[in-house]
């Protein structure tokens, strides 16, 4: 999709600061951090968000989330991370393409609100 920013990073057109990367994954530091550790993790494949998963582009998820385990070992996350996906403008969702959140690095409240 030629007008999604996480499509530009994922093709380089975008500098980022990359973590990650497979066949299928492309991860990166988010550039306004909410934790010590915030890592974006994004299928290469453009899908809009959680809510457009289906039995054909599953296997997008299900790689991206391999991939937040690989990325949490390698940041030493041993002790707990939180992963996230904001679906939709009322979740906070600001760029429509899968990703989920990767945060660590500190000890966090409960509450997720």
């Amino acid at each position: 999709m030629s007008d999604c920013l996480f499509c530009k990073i994922i093709d380089g057109e975008i500098p980022s600061t990359k973590v990650y990367e497979d066949e299928f994954v492309f991860a990166f530091r988010d550039i306004n951090p909410q934790m010590p550790t915030h890592i974006l993790v994004v299928p290469k494949e453009h899908i809009a968000s959680v809510a457009e998963l289906d039995s054909d582009n599953s296997v997008y998820a299900a790689k991206c989330l391999e991939a937040v385990a690989k990325i949490a070992k390698q940041e030493g996350l041993e002790n707990g991370y939180r992963v996230v996906s904001n679906v939709g403008e009322d979740a906070g969702q600001t760029v429509h393409h899968l990703h989920f959140h990767i945060l660590g690095g500190a000890k966090m409240a409960d509450k997720m609100s």
